[in-house]
């Protein structure tokens, strides 16, 4: 029984040792080709691999095309279990939480810091767990991309695809300077140019090995980052203790003194637009599943790792370092997002006397923003071939090569990433702010798209008279989880729009405001462009309307349905510690 619930019948795993595959009546055939060579098979690899769409009624809907066409996309699924499970355990942090949080902590105070962390941690967990509902039963190109198309409408798919893709065209040269400046931190003699182009190559050189060299790079940063965080954690617990080599034990004296609050309301509003973006990047685990071994398998459990990192690596974090730096520490004001100077990681450790740590701790905050510039190649360029293929983009940026590699996708992204070398500029910072300003509020509207495109589905299910029961894997957090994720992603609009109108100790300025805020009018501007070009002016598709059987893997439904039954039985028939575990993990 056990080998059934392992090998699913209904389910098309493809090796990710074998070349590409093509699509055709619900089975994937294996393309053939004689080797000649490494250097002709090499070049023969970047040659593009078209989709057969024949067989495909020529009267069906443009969304129900573009539905079928995203499961065809030949993308290389080489990502294994490992991979997904670092990149949903530590894929996402970054300078939010090693550097933002110092922000987060002097604007809002260790209580605010907690209270927005919390929250939004629930919401990043319920909308995970959404996300992972979506992508295994729909594991297409795209994932979340393509599902605000198929569950929304087409002005809002498109407008979020392009939100989207805006947002990591924009990181990626953000995130390649920060790396460069990290470098200060030991030598600020050399030009920030020079380590740039280092960077540069590196990510260059990961994505040319496609998926696989993302999820192997994803892979061993991951790795070093949660051997950092946990490193800290034990040596927090220490130092608060009285531990250290200062001795002395604090406890709660920084939450008395100062106090567990910094300008009050206004300060846990700012603290939320921090933590938000602290959490970016956490649903690539599902723009991932179209790529991976078996989805059905390795996302469901993927899904699940983000509670303890919600818990282990942001809660627990945090709680020390509000424990061990006060929030009026002078060197909380950074001048940079990736200033290691000015992470409350980094003067914690100084604090306590302790040398040749904060120089460990920076080597992190570098892996980590070269990680978030890795993920943003990967971000971008699957979103814009997502684009082609729901023919919202040109049709030239829909090309997968036979290797399973978005090649135009990459090279647009890399392309813009040559904006990093604005870092030689004495304007730099003024050019910086305003490219984050473009995307800074895309994220919240991704995570609320993505727990409306839920509870869609399952409004659609429901109007066909049909249930969960032929759903993959489903929610942990069901609806209400998918409500409370849209109406948290409202509130931490409001949030925003309050401290862009308003800042956190300083006077209303238009430039503070759209820094802050320019997201909305993009937002705007796309919408207009859309119905400008396609003239489809459907706002809302009807549940009714609502495709949800293309794309998915399951052929058999009712076979699906009965596998389903079969693994909670066997589920069922274990320890409570075993339940437990499933459970969690």
């Amino acid at each position: 029984m056990s080998k059934d619930i392992k090998d699913t019948k209904s389910e098309e795993v493809i090796s990710s040792e074998s070349p590409l595959h093509d699509y055709q009546d619900g089975s994937f055939t294996e393309e053939k080709h004689e080797s000649k060579g490494f250097l002709k098979d090499f070049a023969h690899s970047f040659t593009e691999y078209k989709i057969d769409m024949s067989d495909v009624d020529p009267n069906i809907s443009s969304i129900e095309r573009a539905n079928i066409r995203a499961s065809r996309v030949p993308l290389k699924k080489s990502l294994k279990n490992r991979h997904l499970q670092m990149i949903a355990i530590g894929g996402s942090i970054g300078t939010g939480l090693f550097v933002g949080s110092g922000g987060a902590l002097r604007t809002g105070g260790p209580a605010a810091v907690l209270i927005g962390w919390i929250l939004t941690g629930i919401m990043m967990y319920c909308t995970v767990q959404a996300l992972g509902e979506l992508a295994v039963t729909f594991p297409v190109a795209g994932s979340f991309v393509q599902y605000n198309t198929r569950f929304i409408s087409p002005v809002w798919g498109f407008c979020m695809a392009y939100n989207y893709a805006m947002q990591w065209i924009v990181v990626l040269p953000l995130e390649l300077v920060a790396a460069a400046i990290t470098i200060r931190y030991w030598n600020d003699t050399i030009n920030s140019a020079a380590w740039v182009v280092i960077f540069y190559v590196v990510i260059f050189i990961i994505n040319i090995f496609g998926v696989k060299g993302y999820g192997e790079a994803e892979f061993v940063f991951s790795i070093i980052k949660v051997t950092a965080i946990l490193g800290f954690i034990i040596l927090g617990i220490v130092l608060v203790c009285g531990g250290g080599p200062h001795g002395g034990y604090l406890g709660g004296t920084y939450w008395q003194e100062p106090g567990a609050f910094s300008h009050g309301f206004h300060g846990v509003c700012s603290v939320f637009v921090t933590s938000a973006f602290s959490f970016a990047g956490t649903e690539l685990c599902g723009l991932a599943a179209a790529e991976t071994e078996n989805p059905r398998k390795s996302l469901p459990s993927a899904t699940k790792q983000v509670f303890w990192r919600i818990t282990l690596f942001y809660i627990i974090c945090l709680t020390l370092v509000g424990l061990l730096v006060p929030y009026n520490d002078p060197r909380l004001i950074g001048s940079s997002s990736a200033d290691a100077a000015a992470s409350p990681f980094v003067i914690a450790i100084v604090n306590a006397g302790i040398s040749g740590l904060p120089s460990v701790m920076n080597v992190v905050i570098m892996i980590a923003v070269v990680s978030v510039g890795n993920s943003a190649v990967f971000g971008c360029s699957r979103t814009i071939a997502s684009l082609a293929d729901m023919e919202m983009a040109p049709k030239i940026c829909g090309y997968i090569d036979r290797e399973g590699r978005p090649l135009v996708g990459v090279g647009i992204t890399l392309t813009f990433g040559l904006l990093c070398f604005l870092a030689a500029s004495s304007k730099q910072a003024d050019v910086f702010n305003w490219m984050l300003a473009l995307s800074g509020l895309s994220s919240v509207f991704t995570w609320g798209s993505i727990c409306f495109c839920q509870i869609r589905f399952r409004r659609a299910l429901a109007v066909r008279g049909r249930g969960v029961d032929e759903v993959p894997y489903t929610t942990q957090c069901g609806i209400l989880g998918s409500w409370f994720g849209v109406i948290l992603n409202i509130l931490i609009l409001i949030a925003t729009f309050y401290t862009a109108l308003f800042p956190v100790g300083g006077s209303p300025s238009a430039s503070a405001f759209f820094q802050s805020y320019l997201t909305v009018p993009v937002l705007i501007f796309f919408i207009a462009i859309f119905l400008a070009w396609k003239r489809d002016f459907t706002i809302f598709i009807r549940a009714k309307d609502i495709d949800i059987d293309g794309g998915r893997r399951a052929v058999d439904i009712e076979l699906l349905k009965q596998e389903i039954a079969e693994e909670k039985a066997y589920i069922a028939t274990k320890p409570y510690y075993v339940r437990v575990y499933k459970f969690w993990c």
